[in-house]
């Protein structure tokens, strides 16, 4: 099963392949979403990575910005 998650604070240089490979390296990402016009990423990653991902990208340098606010979406 797959969870979606906001990540944000990005620079406006990310693009999804940027992202994408970023998130690899803690699991399978399933897609990357970048909603320019809302300064807004949509990463869905499979929920066993998705702690792996929030607890070591969260606060770290990417594309020249720190990335701030890594949190699980939760659609109800």
């Amino acid at each position: 099963m797959s969870v979606k998650l906001f990540v944000g604070g990005l620079s406006w240089g990310t693009d999804d392949r940027s992202l994408r490979d970023r998130f690899e390296e803690y699991g399978n990402v399933e897609d990357v979403v970048v909603i320019r016009d809302r300064d807004t990423v949509v990463v869905s990653v499979f929920n066993e990575e998705a702690e792996a991902a929030i607890q070591n990208l969260n606060d770290q340098e990417f594309d020249g910005r720190t990335i701030k606010g890594i949190y699980l979406l939760i659609f109800k």
